[in-house]
């Protein structure tokens, strides 16, 4: 486990739900989440789910996805995905705004797994170095992930190699991000 990633991303994830709490007086709130089960809900409202972070006890790591593609997948990947269970999350890096994936609940995690594979798939098909995404931008068409062989965190355009470098690190580019309400 990579110990810096996995306290950069519950010290955020704590500024996140502080941010929430001094904002609307509650835990973060999802409407997308509305219906999903995980051990994260503490009150279903009528289209909504309140929820907080909760530890992961499952398995921590990634490796469906090491196994399906034959390769080995940065520490800091498992541990993003693996520290803890909680909602997306929105947030700022710089001057760009994204949203944090995380895993819901364990169950979730296979999710994860399949759709980190796929996203690999289409890179080694597109003879792309791997990469493995944690964050949704507003362009479908952009994303932030994890270079695999450098462990830099970059801005990717996919299908493309079109890739900028925002941080040297998981743990930096999480001990980055402001929270976004």
């Amino acid at each position: 486990m990579d110990i810096e990633t996995a306290n950069a991303l519950t010290t955020f994830t704590t500024r996140y739900c502080d941010a929430w709490h001094e904002k609307q007086g509650t835990w973060p709130q999802s409407a997308d989440l509305y219906g999903v089960p995980s051990p994260c809900i503490i009150s279903t409202l009528d289209d909504s789910v309140l929820w907080q972070p909760k530890p992961f006890t499952g398995e921590q790591n990634v490796n469906a996805v090491e196994r399906a593609m034959d390769l080995v997948v940065q520490p800091a990947v498992h541990a993003f995905y693996t520290t803890q269970l909680a909602g997306d999350m929105a947030a700022r890096f710089a001057d760009i705004s994204l949203t944090l994936l995380q895993t819901w609940s364990e169950d979730d995690l296979q999710r994860v797994q399949e759709n980190l594979i796929g996203h690999l798939v289409t890179q080694k098909r597109l003879k792309l170095s791997p990469t493995l995404f944690i964050a949704t931008l507003d362009s479908e068409l952009d994303i932030i992930s994890v270079c695999n062989l450098s462990g830099d965190v970059v801005k990717e355009t996919l299908g493309t190699r079109k890739r900028d470098v925002l941080a040297p690190s998981l743990a930096d580019f999480l001990s980055q991000l402001e929270p976004l309400l």
